[in-house]
């Protein structure tokens, strides 16, 4: 048996460094090519869900502050709010339209809903689509309570 002192020169031959180039670039393809687009009803599912977590924390403001809060749709430049909080932009890739009472309407593309501090409201529904897709977030008057679904087809 012998036995070699001098393994020999150390490195990678061309076919190793050939090889791990083609794993990278292949992983570097399916990272950026293999996404696909976010359709505008996902879009909308997830403002469906933000706007309802928004009302609700609006209501639990007035609750807490014993006070009335002011949840304002500015449909004109797409955005939503409440007394003390900041804007929240919405897609530009989806509808929204909202069903509120009359004297809850102060303008065209304005409309808001008002959160007492025993925790009722003025009550309102927002419809929000997308892709053919509707959700619902409704506001019940009496309560105050919030709810969310999609609407059926």
């Amino acid at each position: 048996m012998t036995w070699r002192s001098d393994p020999g020169p150390g490195g990678f031959t061309l076919m190793e460094m050939l090889v791990v180039i083609a794993i990278i670039g292949l992983v570097m393809v399916l990272f950026t090519v293999g996404r696909a687009p976010v359709s505008p009803a996902i879009h909308a599912r997830s403002a469906a869900e933000a706007i309802s977590a928004a009302l609700r924390r609006a209501r639990s403001e007035a609750v807490m502050r014993n006070t009335s809060t002011q949840f304002t749709f500015d449909l004109g430049r797409r955005s939503y709010g409440w007394s003390g909080a900041p804007a929240e932009a919405l897609p530009v890739d989806v509808s929204i339209a909202l069903l509120a009472s009359a004297d809850e309407v102060p303008g065209q593309s304005l409309g808001r809903i008002q959160f007492n501090p025993d925790g009722s409201s003025s009550g309102g529904r927002i419809a929000i689509s997308g892709n053919g897709r509707t959700w619902w977030v409704g506001v019940d008057w009496l309560s105050g309570r919030v709810s969310s679904v999609e609407k059926p087809r």
